[in-house]
């Protein structure tokens, strides 16, 4: 497949972009992306520490379809995926990797994830959010990467009037997960003003597909629904999330290599659906009845998410493709396809 023009394959510095670093490459949008760069014959060195946050095995699943597509690719364009097993919250790691390889662009995916499980260990989410994007970022001033997108969230946005706009106010985040990730953008505007680092941060709502985290509510209630077992709701099932299908997601993270200065583009479906909508959704995939159970809401959950994309249509081009109808039938059949391995998972 040729570079797109006027994207990833334009002009730096009068440098053809060759190699991205990916951070978090064996997590779920890590792995997408990486695996959309390397189909559009972009290098890709990829770091990842595989914590045990969730079952590795997932994550060693998807590094299996990132080698075996980097040998597809490098027959046919030498394109090339190097993985290192790294921390990016040591810089000494750091440091060797951009030691080694000459990297035109890192696109930071590495992150503790989880609102709740923020709230019991909340220094580990500092460590990883906050200081491992430090960490890069001096990698980046000291190597001479002029590109970096670093990945956020629509949790910033708390309960802001929906749709929720990138100019909105985003300083008083629910839950030490949005916190964390906030400190992470302000960090990258320091280094964007101190030493005219580019960057581009996408803030995500609530991304969704084949191989996504076991932690997250369609793959619980898909597994349980299939295994008979009951799904928990929290609050009465009447939230509502702006459900964004994962090739969507990675199509516009990899569309934020682009060169802006500094922005932040929210990037979602723009077409939130109700709690119970999805789980209706998945019942009719799977041919199966949920078994709810209702427990209060977290007080660190939004009720509603909602995405203001004009932002990304207008500089990016970019606008989501898949319906969540579409979406959900992909996630339930690779299910299908995978039940045996997923059952086997440890669970979260």
């Amino acid at each position: 497949m040729a570079k797109e023009k006027g994207l990833i394959g334009r002009e730096m510095k009068g440098e053809e972009m060759k190699t991205v670093l990916v951070t978090g490459c064996a997590g779920f949008i890590g792995w997408k992306v990486s695996e959309q760069l390397l189909e559009k014959n972009i290098n890709v060195v990829g770091i990842d520490n595989i914590n045990d946050y969730y079952d590795p095995k997932l994550k060693e699943w998807r590094l299996l379809k990132l080698r075996a597509k980097s040998e597809d690719s490098k027959a046919k364009s030498q394109t090339e995926f190097n993985f290192h097993q790294s921390d990016i919250t040591s810089l000494t790691d750091v440091k060797a990797v951009f030691a080694k390889h000459k990297i035109d662009a890192v696109i930071n995916l590495a992150a503790r994830a989880g609102v709740r499980a923020s709230v019991e260990d909340p220094w580990i989410y500092l460590d990883t959010n906050t200081k491992g994007t430090l960490n890069l970022l001096e990698c980046c001033k000291d190597f001479g990467v002029k590109k970096f997108v670093l990945s956020s969230t629509s949790s910033l946005y708390a309960f802001n009037e929906m749709p929720f706009r990138e100019t909105d106010m985003t300083d008083t985040p629910l839950a030490p997960y949005s916190a964390t990730k906030k400190a992470a953008e302000a960090m990258c505007y320091s280094y964007h003003y101190l030493y005219g680092l580019d960057i581009s941060i996408p803030r995500y709502f609530t991304v969704y597909g084949p191989a996504g985290r076991p932690d997250m509510s369609i793959f619980i209630f898909t597994k349980n629904i299939d295994n008979g077992l009951p799904i928990t709701v929290f609050g009465d099932g009447k939230q509502t999330r702006d459900f964004s299908f994962i090739d969507d997601i990675a199509d516009g993270t990899l569309k934020c290599l682009q060169p802006f200065g500094y922005e932040i583009f929210n990037l979602g479906n723009d077409k939130p659906v109700g709690l119970m909508y999805v789980i209706n959704l998945i019942e009719d995939a799977l041919g199966k009845k949920a078994v709810i159970k209702y427990t209060p809401r977290h007080p660190a959950d939004v009720v509603a998410t909602w995405a203001h994309i004009e932002k990304a249509k207008e500089k990016l081009n970019w606008r989501p493709k898949i319906s969540i109808e579409d979406g959900l039938k992909q996630t339930v059949q690779w299910y299908l396809d995978n039940r045996e391995f997923l059952n086997s998972l440890r669970k979260t």
